[in-house]
């Protein structure tokens, strides 16, 4: 069975806007390292909208202004990576990506008894509800320094505890602290 990694940035006080962290090279390159490894993603509309603005155009080739040279193997690797977009109001997607509808319990399980490496999610509100329903195997938080005093934080509303086991820790020369955990079970 493959594992579903919900990796994501995080403030010291939990916040996980994605306009809080503090890009660079080395954290940008461990991201893109999360999508070479995953054969499959899964995304809400919001993150999966947010990441095709931002990065199809520099994966094809037409990077916006503010990309930098450092942020394109992220952007080929996103793009490379098949996209499962759970959504009932988008009427299609393409970017490598299907639409999810129905059972969002039932399709996640069946993605992970798909054989391959893995399964890649971001963003606030899936992950709550893949969490919620016991599906995620692994947790990757790369700790900024940097407290935001706002924003969503991290699985706010989780109505039950999830106890996690520390399997590995790297430090980034930014100050950066990406925490692997599996979930305990």
């Amino acid at each position: 069975m493959r594992p579903l990694r919900y990796a994501i940035n995080i403030t010291l006080d939990g916040c996980v806007d994605h306009t809080a962290g503090i890009p660079n090279a080395e954290t940008h390159l461990h991201a893109a390292s999360h999508f070479e490894w995953a054969e499959d993603a899964i995304f809400g509309r919001v993150i999966y909208q947010m990441m095709e603005g931002a990065w199809r155009p520099a994966a094809e080739g037409k990077p916006a202004e503010w990309i930098q040279d450092w942020m394109l193997p992220f952007a080929r690797a996103i793009s490379a990576t098949r996209k499962h977009v759970v959504s009932s109001t988008l009427p299609r997607v393409d970017w490598n990506a299907e639409l999810v509808r129905g059972d969002l319990e039932q399709t996640v399980r069946a993605l992970k008894a798909k054989p391959g490496r893995g399964i890649i999610t971001g963003g606030v509100m899936l992950p709550l509800a893949l969490a919620r329903m016991g599906l995620v195997d692994e947790y990757e938080f790369v700790v900024q320094p940097r407290i935001a005093g706002r924003g969503p934080t991290l699985l706010a509303g989780l109505t039950n505890m999830i106890d996690l086991e520390l399997v590995g820790r790297k430090e980034f020369s930014g100050g950066a602290i990406a925490l692997q955990y599996v979930a305990k079970r």
